[in-house]
């Protein structure tokens, strides 16, 4: 289940989600760097993070899920955000160059049918980029902040999803090392902590980060021995031909 729209918007408007927001934004620009020309979907609750790409990108647009309700933004200006059904997004196939969830995969209920509209919207040398609540980390076992509802994933659990649902996992990077409650009195380093943590400690960060190239071909193998049908023409009485299934043994 989602979380609502109203404490998403009062968590950022806190000056704990400010000093998330601005941690969780650092690892993304480290993530992508440049985006220079290309068009960028936001989906879940990204709008806080899709104001990095903004100036630079050719297009922005955010969707946020029925059941989490919407928020208008960027304000002021025209409005870039659609409310929709996340097994179906409002977008051609191959629309976006990149994705950005962020407060959509703990939520979702349709997980894997969500996963397959994005791979349907991204282009075929797009790119995923997922934010997900780190099960091992504190900020999962506190309902105080968003972080801490719905279904937390640790790394090998996010990278398994995504193969599964026909996306490479790339790189990945971690954030939010300090527990929630200390996150604004230690706001100063918190930078720095994240930095230390994420390489000496990153099994215990409040967030993982996975950016997932998309798989275009993915081959079936056929086991060894597995019986299949071939159809051959036989010639029958009269000099017809008529055509007959015969089984065969695959060969080794």
């Amino acid at each position: 289940m989602f979380t609502d729209i109203v404490d998403l918007r009062d968590f950022y408007a806190s000056r704990r989600g400010q000093v998330a927001r601005r941690l969780i934004r650092a690892r993304i620009r480290r993530l992508w760097p440049d985006i220079r020309g290309l068009s960028v979907l936001g989906l879940g609750f990204a709008t806080p993070y899709l104001t990095l790409y903004r100036e630079e990108a050719q297009r922005v647009v955010a969707a946020m899920p029925a059941s989490q309700g919407v928020l208008p933004w960027p304000r002021p200006g025209p409005n870039l955000v659609t409310l929709a059904e996340e097994m179906e997004l409002p977008f051609a196939d191959l629309s976006f160059d990149r994705v950005l969830l962020v407060h959509a995969l703990e939520g979702a209920e349709q997980l894997r049918p969500m996963l397959r509209e994005v791979w349907r919207v991204l282009a075929g040398n797009g790119r995923l980029l997922v934010v997900a609540p780190n099960r091992r980390g504190v900020w999962a076992r506190s309902d105080r902040t968003p972080f801490g509802h719905g279904q937390p994933y640790s790394l090998g659990q996010l990278f398994r999803l995504l193969r599964d649902t026909l996306f490479t996992p790339v790189q990945s990077a971690s954030a939010l090392f300090l527990p929630p409650q200390a996150l604004v009195p230690l706001a100063r380093w918190s930078r720095d902590i994240d930095e230390f943590g994420e390489r000496w400690a990153s099994t215990f960060a409040g967030v993982v980060m996975v950016e997932a190239a998309k798989q275009i071909y993915a081959g079936t193998a056929i086991p060894q021995g597995v019986r299949k049908r071939k159809r051959v023409l036989v010639q029958i009485q009269g000099g017809a031909v008529a055509a007959s299934d015969r089984h065969s043994r695959e060969e080794s």
